[in-house]
C-alpha cells in the first residue's frame, strides 16, 4: 500500500524546543519552590502535555492542585517569549515539506502541546502554510501516550493507518504513533527530518 499523508510530532521533530519546554516550565515551578530535573525532564516527562506533568508532580511531590492552572498559564507565557526570541525557520525542513507537498503526500502536525503553540511555532518556523491541517491537545480528550490525536488525524485524513507514516521523536509519541497502526519513522534530531531520509522510510515501507 502506497503512503499518502506524513503526521508530525512537531517539538523534537519539526521544532528543536523541549529545552524552550524545560526551561519554561521549570521557571514557572520555581516561584513556588519546585523543579524537574533534566533526568526526569528526559525520562518520566518528555512528550507528556503540561497539565499531565503538573498532576503527576502533585502525587510523586505534593504540588497543590489548585496552582495547577496559575502555572500552566505561567509556563506558556515564559515559552512564548522563548519561541519570538529564538524560533527562526529551517532550511531542511522548509524544503522536505515543500518537495513532500509538491510530490502530493498530505501533511499533517499532531503535536502535545496547546494549540495557540502549535499555530505560532509552525507560523514562526514559516511551515505551517505546507500543513493540510494540525491538532494539539486541546483537539482531544487524551494526550499522547494514548494514540487518540493519531486515530484522529488519519480519520479526518480519510485514509487507512497503513497509509500513514508518522515521525516521532520520545517514547510516550512512538508508543501513540504505534497505537494508531500507522507506520513509525523514530527521529533521534530534528536534523534527521530531511527529505532524504523521509523518502528513504517511505520507500522502505512500500517496498
Amino acid at each position: 500500500m502506497k503512503i499518502k499523508a506524513i503526521i508530525f510530532d512537531m517539538d523534537g521533530v519539526l521544532i528543536e524546543a523541549k529545552e524552550w519546554h524545560y526551561e519554561a516550565l521549570n521557571k514557572a515551578l520555581g516561584l513556588f519552590g519546585y523543579e524537574i530535573s533534566r533526568y526526569d525532564h528526559l525520562i518520566t516527562y518528555d512528550g507528556l502535555p503540561t497539565r499531565d506533568k503538573l498532576k503527576m508532580l502533585t502525587l510523586e511531590r505534593g504540588l497543590s492542585e489548585k496552582l495547577h492552572s496559575f502555572i500552566n498559564e505561567l509556563k506558556q507565557q515564559y515559552t512564548m517569549d522563548l519561541v519570538y526570541a529564538k524560533l527562526k525557520p529551517t532550511f531542511c525542513h522548509e524544503f522536505a515539506l515543500s518537495r513532500l507537498k509538491a510530490n502530493g503526500y498530505r501533511l499533517v502536525v499532531a503535536s502535545n502541546s496547546i494549540r495557540n503553540t502549535v499555530k505560532v511555532m509552525m507560523e514562526r518556523s514559516a511551515l505551517i502554510g505546507y500543513l493540510d491541517f494540525f491538532l494539539s491537545n486541546q483537539d482531544v480528550s487524551k494526550a499522547k501516550p494514548d494514540p487518540e490525536i493519531y486515530l484522529t488525524a488519519i480519520d479526518r485524513l480519510k485514509l487507512q493507518p497503513e497509509e500513514c507514516l508518522i515521525l516521532e521523536d520520545n517514547p510516550n509519541g512512538i508508543r501513540a504513533a504505534r497505537g494508531s497502526g500507522a507506520h513509525v519513522m523514530e527521529i533521534g534530531s530534528v536534523q534527521d527530518v530531511n527529505y532524504e531520509n523521509i523518502m528513504e522510510r517511505i520507500e522502505m515501507i512500500e517496498s
